[in-house]
């Protein structure tokens, strides 16, 4: 979980310096976090990013692994994301 947690929210700072999609990224990371959105809602959001069988069961995958976790993991994980965005290579957009 950690490990996916971490591969995600290392992926952000480089969506930020591209300036592209930046929006969509925040809205699919905060859905992917968020308890009260269940999978069949979360694939069914992120169809239009789904080319195939496989990418569906890796987000699947993906917030299986988030609906697990405590209220304190998933604020530390917001807390991440947002000190993220205040980095060095986001605060320009």
């Amino acid at each position: 979980m950690k490990l996916v947690t971490i591969l995600m929210l290392t992926a952000l700072p480089l969506y930020c310096y591209a300036g592209i999609g930046f929006d969509i990224l925040d809205d699919v990371v905060n859905m992917t976090i968020d308890p009260d959105v269940d999978v069949t809602e979360y694939i069914s959001n992120m169809q239009e990013f789904s080319p195939g069988k496989e990418t569906e069961k890796a987000f699947t995958f993906m917030k299986e692994c988030f609906l697990p976790q405590s209220k304190e993991t998933l604020e530390k994980v917001q807390e991440l994301q947002q000190a993220i965005y205040s980095s060095f290579w986001c605060v320009r957009y």
